[in-house]
């Protein structure tokens, strides 16, 4: 009771403070909702689907809006226009990432890419990667790569033929085994094995916490950072042994493989991969550490947003079987049915890609991006954005936004194509600036080879229950990335031709 009383005491006294001497300040911050002394906006900032919140005060207060929550300014992007002048234009000083304790702290994911102060340690992880997988634009650099991402996708197919898709849990399984295959192979040479993999499986059970603690605002630690100092043991503190146990996952999955391939590499009886074609003996531990944080963001970064994007995908035909008609007709005219669609056919297939981008516009993966912290005083647009700042971009509307895409609630891959296509922004869901994931190029490949093939194979259908056609929800989770919420569709095989072709008869 002694160490909460001290903990919260010496956070009262460092919020009256900092409200004493921010109120003597005069600034002209960006519009918001009114603030409460003290508290800020703690008692009326959204909690839960906060990009719907955000959307709903650019009404009031315009498309850059801020608010405080205990003396922590948030600024919210609320258009393309403010997030490109920001973050793209700006980046020099909003490349930055806020503390944020529980995901970043507590679990440690301040250590891999995504969450990483914008600092020597972030720099030497994106250079190696893009080393490896090339920056945005560098498509050549993925080519050596492409087997890999075809074999796991085409690998994809067999498992649904056997599992026809009608249960979520196994259909899910199968995604992450596949997302999770061609990551940990380019990684660290690991080949996933049939089935259920225990590797993937315990990463998977990382990436679950680092889903939930991720959400801004979702534990009362990111809003009063002295609660970091709570014993787990206290009443109450059931986040804190939660936050321990999401601590020793994401630990497994950053030490586990790193320790197989280095083993596999050191002996000469490993697969080729990242960590082999970086070790060498005259490594500093600095430089060690730097490799391992970095392939192992590859996964974290990379593997969930993929399953996310394929799962949407899957839903998106079950609801729209003329959309799924098209990309399919477009696919048998220009590949034909004697071999699967591959990543070089890209161009070849518009239509198909299209569709991809649509789908990343209808359900978009990361609806509040990763927040962005700056770095120094800012003005923009004469409104005054101090050092410390979090900036946050709302994706979700940007993509929903009807100045951009008109009639924004329907699903329409034709929007992108034609003479006056709109204007196709899928690439944010990857980041802004200096923060775009450096595993932008081989996120997608791997969706296109996923969505292409399983086109070129299947008809993904509603289900019939009781004599009754069951159409899925169009609902969403709320966590960091937008997974859709479990549903039922039946992905049966076009014909007999295509299922010898699932099965390389």
């Amino acid at each position: 009771m002694e160490t909460l009383a001290i903990v919260l005491l010496s956070a009262s006294f460092i919020l009256l403070a900092h409200w004493l001497a921010t109120k003597t300040r005069s600034h002209h911050y960006p519009p918001g909702p009114k603030p409460l002394p003290i508290l800020g906006n703690l008692l009326n900032a959204p909690s839960k689907q906060q990009w719907k919140t955000y959307a709903a005060w650019k009404i009031l207060y315009g498309d850059t809006i801020s608010f405080t929550i205990l003396g922590q300014r948030i600024v919210v992007l609320n258009s393309l226009e403010a997030a490109i002048d920001l973050l793209e234009k700006k980046s020099a000083i909003y490349s930055d990432r806020p503390r944020m304790f529980m995901v970043g702290e507590l679990l440690g994911w301040a250590q891999q890419l995504v969450f990483s102060p914008y600092n020597e340690h972030f720099r030497n992880m994106r250079k190696l990667l893009h080393r490896h997988l090339g920056s945005r634009g560098q498509l050549e650099k993925m080519e050596p790569y492409h087997e890999l991402i075809e074999a796991a996708a085409a690998r994809f197919l067999v498992q649904t033929l056997q599992d026809d898709g009608t249960d979520f849990r196994r259909l899910h399984n199968n995604v992450h085994n596949t997302a999770g295959a061609f990551t940990l192979r380019i990684g660290y040479g690991y080949n996933v094995g049939e089935g259920k993999d225990e590797l993937v499986e315990m990463m998977d059970e990382a990436l679950i916490g680092f889903d939930a603690a991720a959400v801004p605002g979702a534990f009362l630690v990111d809003i009063i950072p002295a609660l970091k100092w709570v014993p787990s043991w206290f009443p109450g503190a059931a986040w804190k042994r939660r936050a321990q146990e999401w601590r020793s996952l994401f630990e497994q999955m950053t030490e586990i493989p790193y320790a197989m391939a280095k083993e596999q590499a050191l002996q000469g009886t490993g697969t080729e991969s990242i960590v082999s074609q970086n070790l060498h003996q005259d490594m500093s531990p600095e430089q060690e550490y730097d490799l391992k944080m970095a392939v192992a963001s590859l996964y974290g970064g990379g593997s969930d947003t993929t399953v996310a994007v394929i799962l949407s995908f899957l839903l998106a035909m079950t609801l729209y079987p003329e959309v799924q008609k098209k990309a399919q007709q477009e696919i048998d005219s220009v590949i034909g049915g004697d071999r699967l669609p591959l990543i070089h056919d890209r161009d070849q297939l518009p239509y198909v890609q299209a569709l991809i981008s649509e789908v990343f516009r209808w359900n978009p993966i990361v609806p509040l991006g990763i927040p962005h912290r700056s770095t120094e005083d800012d003005t923009y647009r004469g409104y005054f954005i101090p050092k410390g700042s979090i900036v946050v971009v709302n994706m979700w509307h940007l993509f929903q936004d009807p100045e951009i895409y008109p009639e924004p609630e329907a699903f329409k891959p034709e929007r992108f194509l034609g003479a006056n296509p709109q204007q196709d922004i899928r690439l944010f869901n990857f980041g802004l600036g200096r923060r775009i994931c450096p595993g932008l190029n081989l996120a997608e490949a791997s969706i296109f080879a996923s969505c292409a093939m399983i086109l070129a194979v299947f008809d993904i259908q509603k289900v019939v229950e009781d004599g009754k056609v069951a159409t899925p929800d169009f609902a969403f989770g709320t966590g960091a990335v937008s997974h859709p919420l479990p549903f039922k569709c039946a992905i049966k095989p076009r014909s007999k031709k295509a299922e010898a072709l699932i099965l390389g008869r």
